[in-house]
């Protein structure tokens, strides 16, 4: 069962230590959440995801969980949570909660009670080795700091312990096929924290690292029937819940899974790579979207295309910005590049999800890791509301700020970016409101390719009754296109006549399909 809405759903995802902070402590809030909905919702974006709230010690920026049933109180309470959901329900909004099931922070309960030397009730609630000379090769694990005498394996870093959902290929007494009742338990647990917040007003998860619950799973068979597990109990239960998987594998994550969403992610040598980030080995742009005009965009649809055909029947691929863990657009891009960029993203099949700042044009900053961060620090700084104190993020003092303001003078603001009608901020409002309003631009799987060519520009394609030509280069081009079409939605100057397309430098138009 698919949820109608995820139809005309545009995700705004806030990392809520850096949106906006109510109670001067330098942090962003839930509360500030709930006072910014107004706003989220006039960009276009009627569904949120919120980067992990849990109680943590903040190992990782709260991926290190320590209590699924605890708002960190840091952001405020679960009733303040609660609260967030309640408002966004009234103004017609959804909101997911970032859920980690496949490692828990080693302060969670369940840890501290599973790496005693005495057997309980939770000593398989992990992965552990039989001895702690027994460090097993092609796994990460931690041995010697714990009574137990074994070796616990990790997901991530060293602090977050792998929740145990068993193996698909057993190679070692220690090991518990995923069929075990300790492994299944391990999933039941999971499916409770989940009823724990579908119960209180959620309305579904994005599912960190949801490839990684069972080892010695080659093709994911098995953590898949686990994740099918789980669909059914939504289709019974939530049917109106969604789930979006970070696995960027359409096939694995939406088919077999069912997952109903999957990321298609920034992996170096992929399609999305190929239209944003590539590189060559100088570090001259040769992505599709730069202004450069080196790209190629047969090497994103000789990816993105198998993905879409394979999976478009059964869910949704999603389309992002930026996220929490990938550098800012504006790294590579200009404001011009991003308009253009982001008026292709907003305007493909599946459900797209806009990263908090993209779209007034934050930057991103080469800072100090801050809290597991590490490079992605610089894509995790505060969001820059007005052109006052701490560019309206937190009345504290900047020294207590979560990570620091950008300083330019030249920062962009949703204050200044309001006032300029052709500013990315109203750009962005002005492709979402399309997208709402035109059902051929939602998410339906109504996606062609009318002219693509190798080394070549522009690209075009068809969605449904409309058609969209994008030439992101700085050059002027011209193709024969026996399209004809009334324009809709431009950037740039294209004049459509005569059976030729002619697209100035850095033109993106939306076309409106006229039978002969």
């Amino acid at each position: 069962m698919m949820p109608k809405w995820l139809n005309d759903a545009v995700f705004y995802e806030i990392y809520p230590q850096s949106f906006y902070d109510t109670n001067g402590d330098g942090i962003g809030d839930i509360n500030g959440v709930t006072e910014k909905l107004d706003y989220v919702k006039s960009l276009g974006c009627n569904s949120i995801w919120i980067n992990p709230c849990f109680d943590s010690p903040f190992m990782d920026a709260g991926y290190d969980v320590c209590d699924y049933k605890k708002i960190a109180p840091r952001y405020g309470t679960n009733n303040d949570m609660i609260r967030c959901f309640t408002e966004a329900h009234k103004r017609g909004m959804r909101i997911l909660l970032d859920l980690v099931p496949g490692h828990t922070s080693d302060r969670h309960p369940w840890f501290l009670e599973s790496k005693k030397a005495k057997q309980n009730q939770y000593s398989h609630r992990y992965i552990w080795t039989d001895s702690v000379w027994n460090r097993p090769a092609g796994f990460n694990s931690m041995c010697g700091v714990t009574e137990r005498d074994g070796c616990y394996l990790l997901n991530f870093f060293s602090s977050q312990p792998s929740l145990n959902y068993g193996f698909n290929r057993i190679t070692a007494p220690w090991q518990k096929h995923y069929t075990s009742p300790d492994c299944v338990a391990t999933r039941e647990e999971m499916k409770d924290v989940m009823r724990f917040w579908l119960d209180a007003g959620c309305d579904g998860f994005r599912v960190d690292m949801a490839a990684s619950l069972v080892k010695n799973d080659d093709d994911h068979a098995a953590t898949a029937e686990i994740w099918r597990n789980v669909r059914e109990m939504l289709d019974r239960e939530y049917p109106e819940a969604a789930m979006v998987s970070e696995w960027s594998d359409p096939d694995k994550a939406i088919n077999k899974s069912r997952f109903h969403m999957d990321f298609y992610l920034n992996h170096r040598g992929n399609g999305y790579d190929s239209l944003f980030r590539k590189t060559g080995s100088d570090g001259a742009p040769l992505s599709f979207f730069s202004k450069q005009g080196r790209g190629n965009i047969m090497e994103f649809l000789e990816d993105y295309l198998p993905k879409y055909n394979v999976s478009k029947s059964a869910g949704y691929i999603s389309f992002i910005t930026c996220n929490h863990d990938t550098p800012r657009m504006t790294l590579g891009y200009d404001n011009s590049e991003c308009k253009i960029a982001y008026s292709f993203l907003l305007t493909m099949p599946g459900v797209p999800f806009l990263y908090y700042g993209d779209e007034i044009g934050m930057q991103y900053f080469n800072l100090t890791s801050v809290e597991g961060g590490y490079h992605r620090t610089g894509t995790r700084t505060p969001m820059q509301w007005t052109n006052g104190k701490n560019l309206g993020f937190s009345n504290a003092e900047r020294e207590k700020l979560y990570l620091p303001v950008d300083a330019r003078d030249c920062a962009p603001t949703v204050e200044n970016e309001e006032k300029d009608e052709n500013s990315l901020l109203n750009t962005v409002r002005k492709v979402l409101a399309l997208r709402h309003q035109i059902t051929d631009l939602q998410a339906v799987p109504n996606f062609e390719v009318i002219y693509a060519e190798k080394d070549c520009y522009p690209f075009v394609y068809r969605r449904g009754k409309y058609f969209i030509a994008v030439n992101p280069s700085c050059r002027e081009v011209e193709i024969p296109l026996t399209e004809k079409g009334k324009p809709v939605f431009t950037i740039g100057r294209s004049t459509l006549e005569n059976g030729r397309l002619r697209m100035r430098g850095q033109s993106f138009a939306m076309f409106q399909s006229i039978r002969s």
